[in-house]
């Protein structure tokens, strides 16, 4: 085999985690670990919801050789540079793996390689790019006949993902054990992590054997989450009547509320063993919606709007908007109702079924309310099952990262 390049571009936090992970693992797996052979990089673009630490995330991959930060993109895109001035083989492939699938166009046009592009939903250039990898039959049938050749239905990349870490997910060894999902940007936060420990307090007064977990975004540490939980850090504490919460540092991390509540705070990363075990899950807006559509796990997806400038984690204008100084408050507000007035579909599970198959709540959430909808569902486990059944109809097939990787070495 000649020497090549693999470059993978890709953004956000959930990328990062959800798609690039399994793919770098497969192509290792199917291209070997001669890195004189064959050398992965990852390009990272900027993203709205990005942490800050994708590129930490990235590069403690071992099967990735080198990663470049979202702050150099656009030097790279217009002029091929990188800031590390790295060189490139004559031979390679470009993975896109989230961001514009634009960038991959324009970028393999000037590295002269082979363009490869993961849509979910919807995908672009037909003319341009090389192949496409596409979760669902869906995407592809869009597609005039003469591109269909470069169409593969590869399946869900989450759900490669999922496949690392396999466990019994079967009802009865399934603990009574309920996931909390506040986000992973203060956006989110503010409201969310006051919301959840509300719902959970309220929901074990009445039903003493349910426990709780946090799986900790990887973008997220320990003491800023627990802020999130303090009065006098986050006046939505008040907002939400939750108790305040402080962190234990025993052999597992966990948040203990004033009334006694202790919620197990998950670091591993991805989390989907643990998750997987969870009866039901409370989480907001977002891609933790499609991590756990893939994985079939009942949920809830929060919404809350008790303070309508506290939501600013929009994407492109709206997001710039909400958050310029001073006037920012004001725009948040205004876009935040026009969004309740106008939503669609708001979970990605509900999204691809064109149906909303997973409760989505918005407004003016009330803890005691939420609370007595989960132990609806805790108390009629037909329910959950019905969920479960319908999440695992509409999510995509598995072992979409090998069949990425397999399309390396197609013409």
């Amino acid at each position: 085999m000649s020497q090549i390049d693999i470059l993978i571009l890709s953004n956000g936090p959930g990328e990062v985690t959800t798609w690039v992970r399994p793919v770098v693992k497969a192509l290792r797996l199917g291209l070997g670990k001669d890195r004189s052979q064959v050398r992965i990089s990852v390009i990272l673009s900027p993203c709205p919801h990005a942490s800050g630490k994708e590129v930490d995330i990235a590069a403690s991959y071992p099967e990735v050789d080198r990663v470049q930060g979202a702050e150099y993109f656009f030097s790279f895109l217009l002029r091929g540079t990188t800031e590390d001035n790295w060189d490139w083989r004559s031979k390679g492939v470009v993975i896109f793996l989230g961001g514009d699938q634009f960038f991959s166009i324009i970028i393999g046009k000037r590295l002269g390689y082979k363009t490869i592009v993961y849509a979910e939903w919807e995908a672009r250039w037909h003319n341009l790019i090389d192949r496409f990898a596409v979760m669902k039959p869906e995407v592809a049938a869009k597609v005039s006949p003469k591109y269909a050749h470069k169409f593969t239905v590869v399946g869900d990349l989450i759900a490669s993902a999922r496949e690392e870490e396999r466990d019994d997910n079967s009802a009865a060894n399934r603990p009574e054990l309920v996931g909390l999902l506040p986000g992973s940007k203060s956006a989110k936060l503010s409201q969310g992590v006051p919301l959840v420990l509300a719902i959970a307090e309220y929901i074990h007064a009445l039903r003493p054997q349910t426990k709780f977990i946090i799986p900790v975004a990887p973008t997220l540490d320990l003491p800023t989450l627990v802020d999130f939980a303090n009065p006098a850090k986050n006046p939505y504490v008040h907002t939400f009547k939750s108790s305040s919460a402080e962190l234990l540092n025993s052999h597992t991390p966990v948040l203990k509320t004033a009334t006694g509540l202790t919620i197990e705070l998950i670091t591993a990363n991805p989390a989907y063993q643990i998750l997987s075990q969870c009866s039901i899950c409370l989480t907001t807006v977002g891609a933790n919606t499609a991590e756990l559509g893939s994985l079939g796990i009942p949920m809830i997806v929060l919404f809350p709007t008790q303070q309508l400038d506290a939501m600013r984690a929009w994407d492109g204008l709206p997001g710039l908007l909400a958050n310029l100084p001073l006037v920012g408050s004001g725009f948040a507000k205004a876009i935040n109702r026009l969004f309740i007035q106008r939503k669609g579909l708001l979970a990605w599970p509900n999204i691809w079924a064109q149906e909303e198959i997973v409760p989505e709540l918005v407004g003016k959430l009330h803890p005691s309310e939420l609370g007595e909808m989960v132990l609806d569902y805790l108390q009629n486990p037909d329910k959950l099952a019905d969920m479960r059944n319908k999440l695992k109809s509409v999510r995509g097939e598995s072992g979409a990262a090998q069949k990425i990787s397999d399309l390396v070495f197609l013409p």
